[in-house]
């Protein structure tokens, strides 16, 4: 059996999209296993750009089945939403989309929640939450409450199931300054929902075990990044669930600390010339140079066996180039990612080798440039993990695959 994880190895925003497009050429079964509809996939096919929030970003591949796992929190508006979009592209979900009857609900008033408690955040608490009700759903997860896809099935049970949750979040709506929906509004708002979803629930791990038993290529889908994990990242700036299991360059959206983080002339010009702006939100990424010790960081908490490097392409023309070494902290310099000091870390920079070269018609490393080949070979000196996918471009085409981890 052959099964591969990709997960975000920085703070997000990688371009995991591409890659996860890239393997799912060959994949039977692709796999969502966390997160919900906060972090947008962005796939590039024919220069047209699709953003999926929820559903994997294999269900482009016509030969491919799509699992959204237990895992999930699901706004069912969005995914029907992007059912419809996805369809409207001539792409069918039928018997091909399978939707997890024990992920989490979302419901109307968890973004009401996160909205509200975001606003009333002091400065230097805010967590940059997208405010799609991530969170509060997780937490209801957490407290044995809420309600899960299946309960879709039987709108008196869901019913109950929504009272119980809504009295728990009504005393903190208020006191947020948020007036709860109607439980009625609610069912209301549910009940056409319900009959698109519910042909879609299945008992996923039951795919999934069988696809790995039959030999099946397996693909499992990562969302957010490494250290925005619940357990492993930044806390408290992360996100509500696990992110584990690279880019060039490092970006991340809202909150937090960001060592490397690059303002002036050569953020903006990373964020301009990378497009790094939030699929979902729209709101302009935060740029920086490459953070090796937290790179080192996320190959140990997730067993990397492979590097996919994105946005290479991006680092073209820049007047100079550098990657954080290492961390001086109050306790001294390390090579080390300094997670419980990381606020007052300071990064250790290097200069690299520029180039000016453009690189979006390489297919293979001889056709890189000498300096953006040393960039690669960098990578692997300092993670200890080989680079197997290289991408010079936002098109499925522009990359390079020096290893293809199903072959």
């Amino acid at each position: 059996m052959t099964a591969i994880v990709i997960v975000g190895a920085q703070w997000g925003d990688e371009g995991k999209g591409k890659v996860v497009d890239l393997y799912t050429e060959s994949a039977d079964l692709v796999v969502r296993y966390a997160g919900g509809p906060n972090a947008g996939h962005t796939l590039v096919v024919g220069g047209e750009k699709l953003i999926v929030r929820l559903i994997p970003s294999g269900i482009l591949r016509a030969n491919a089945r799509c699992v959204m796992a237990q895992g999930m929190v699901v706004d069912p508006g969005v995914l029907v939403s992007e059912i419809d979009a996805v369809e409207a592209r001539g792409c069918s979900t039928q018997g091909r989309l399978f939707v997890s009857d024990r992920a989490h609900l979302i419901l109307p008033y968890h973004p009401l929640v996160d909205s509200l408690r975001e606003a009333a955040a002091a400065d230097g608490t805010r967590l940059g939450t997208t405010k799609r009700g991530i969170g509060p759903c997780y937490e209801d997860k957490a407290s044995r409450r809420g309600a899960r896809l299946g309960d879709l099935r039987d709108m008196k049970r869901l019913a109950q199931l929504v009272s119980r949750s809504l009295e728990a979040w009504t005393p903190t709506l208020r006191a947020l300054g948020g007036e709860p929906p109607s439980l009625d509004a609610i069912i209301e708002e549910l009940t056409p929902l319900a009959k698109r979803i519910t042909p879609l629930l299945a008992d996923t791990s039951q795919l999934i075990d069988g696809a790995l038993r039959r030999g099946e290529r397996v693909l499992l889908e990562g969302a957010q990044g490494t250290l925005l994990d619940i357990d492993h990242g930044t806390f408290p700036f992360v996100t509500s669930s696990s992110a584990i299991a690279g880019g060039a360059c490092v970006a991340r959206v809202g909150e937090g600390p960001f060592p490397t983080e690059l303002g002036g002339p050569l953020g903006e010009r990373l964020r301009s010339v990378g497009g790094e702006y939030g699929s979902v939100t729209g709101r302009p990424r935060r740029t920086g140079w490459l953070d090796l010790p937290a790179l080192r960081y996320a190959a140990r908490v997730n067993g990397l066996d492979g590097i996919a490097l994105t946005k290479l392409d991006v680092l073209t023309g820049m007047p100079e180039l550098k990657v954080c070494v290492a961390y001086d902290t109050p306790s001294g310099r390390t090579r080390e990612f300094p997670i419980d000091e990381i606020a007052t870390a300071q990064p250790v920079l290097e200069p690299v080798a520029e180039w000016s070269e453009p690189i979006d018609a390489a297919r293979s490393m001889t056709e890189l440039p000498a300096a953006a080949r040393q960039y690669v070979e960098l990578v692997e000196k300092e993670t200890g993990v080989p680079v197997d996918v290289v991408s010079v471009g936002a098109d499925r085409e522009a990359t390079i695959v020096r290893r293809n981890a199903f072959a």
